[in-house]
């Protein structure tokens, strides 16, 4: 059983370097001995070190929590100064100093400690598996082995920049329905309960029979007046367990994906999204001459969609065997006939990794324009459901008083 290291912690120092000038920083290490042995062996003299205070009661700068948007913006500011001729520590100091994220700073200061102690850059990322994925991490080990860290980096970065893109597309494609659908019930449910009340106190004085739809209308008015917590403790309590059956249930998972898949300009969405990933996933990993089996791996956690997951791992064991990229694609029956084919004339050319690039551009400017299909179709049905909403309960409403006016 492996040995568990020591945790690090932050420490705040104050010093001299060589030429007696004051200088302080932070740094990250396991106690306040090995704090200044390392602090002198990269050239200064610390006279005070003490672990960082933690605020008490908000009294300091509040940690949030790492984004993946924030690990994409730190591969970018970390190839943008390896790229100016920046050594690597230094690089990693000056992104993680100027971090406005305390948790992030103090992730890059510790990956920073790391490499002063003489680990590898992969291994150093290992160590955070929740904040850098196994791609991430073959990647950059691929890089430092072939002595292409710099263009490894860049190439990481972009990777993420156009997977944060896609991820912000799907979500507001997934966002917009869900908000309509918030929208009109918050609004049914205000006029059923603020609105008919008062006008149930004026047909309570017509001495008449009232319509069926106004009859049907202060009933469901007088229900939530009465239970309006068990309508919405039914709502949160549905979406609570279908969430609950999705990480318990890899069955109910699989089919409440597959209803979700088969709803029209969503379902394409997503589907366009995977294919995009596994695209882009792929060619990048080719790219840095990462093989294809080992590829294979890191592909399948990154499409996003179940049956395309299982699909690409049924592929790396075909790949294994011997069976061409083209061929277990064919095999799998998901892939568009132009993903297969442009595939098909990346391997005879020698290059996939760029073909690869060309199908993710392609599909992820299909997502961007489905997401902009769906917000104009969107817009007109919001008003014809609330405007059929409001226009049913005013009807049922007015009746009874155009009732009586005919009747006079």
């Amino acid at each position: 059983m492996a040995k568990k290291e020591p945790k690090k912690v932050l420490f705040v120092w104050e010093g001299k370097d060589r030429s007696g000038k004051s200088v302080s920083g932070e740094i990250m290490a396991v106690n306040s001995a090995l704090a200044k042995a390392d602090l002198r062996r990269r050239g200064s003299n610390p006279l005070k070190v003490r672990k960082k205070p933690v605020p008490l009661f908000g009294g300091g700068p509040k940690k949030k929590k790492i984004t993946t948007a924030d690990i994409s913006i730190f591969f970018r500011q970390l190839a943008t100064m390896m790229s100016s001729g920046i050594p690597l520590v230094q690089s990693f100091d000056i992104v993680g100093n100027g971090n406005e994220n305390p948790s992030m700073r103090e992730l890059i200061l510790h990956i920073k400690s790391d490499l002063e102690g003489g680990g590898t850059m992969g291994d150093a990322f290992r160590k955070h598996p929740d904040q850098f994925d196994e791609l991430s991490c073959n990647l950059i080990a691929a890089g430092e082995q072939a002595g292409i860290l710099e263009g490894m980096l860049a190439k990481i970065a972009h990777y993420k920049e156009k997977s944060e893109s896609l991820k912000a597309k799907v979500k507001k494609a997934m966002t917009y329905p869900i908000t309509i659908i918030v929208i009109a019930l918050s609004i049914t449910m205000m006029l059923l309960i603020f609105v008919i009340p008062q006008f149930q106190a004026i047909f309570s004085g017509f001495g008449a029979d009232l319509p069926a739809l106004t009859l049907i209308m202060i009933q469901a008015s007088e229900f939530l007046q009465s239970y309006w917590w068990i309508v919405i403790g039914g709502i949160v309590g549905v979406v609570q367990t279908i969430s609950f059956l999705k990480k318990k249930s890899p069955a109910f998972a699989r089919g409440f994906e597959n209803t979700i898949l088969r709803i029209p300009v969503v379902g394409d969405i997503l589907i366009k999204s995977a294919i995009a990933r596994f695209a882009r996933t792929l060619g990048t990993m080719f790219s840095a001459g990462v093989p294809l089996v080992e590829a294979m791996e890191s592909v399948a956690g990154a499409v996003g969609i179940g049956r395309y997951k299982d699909a690409v791992l049924t592929m790396k064991d075909e790949i294994t065997t011997g069976t061409s990229l083209t061929d277990s694609m064919i095999h799998a029956n998901i892939f568009p006939v132009m993903v297969v084919q442009m595939t098909s004339i990346g391997e005879e050319a020698g290059s996939i990794d760029s073909m690869l690039e060309k199908v993710a551009d392609f599909y992820e400017e299909e997502v961007d324009n489905l997401v902009d299909n769906l917000s104009s179709l969107m817009e007109p049905l919001i008003m014809v459901v609330l405007g059929g909403i409001v226009g049913t309960i005013v009807m049922a409403m007015y009746l009874p008083i155009f009732k009586m006016g005919t009747a006079i």
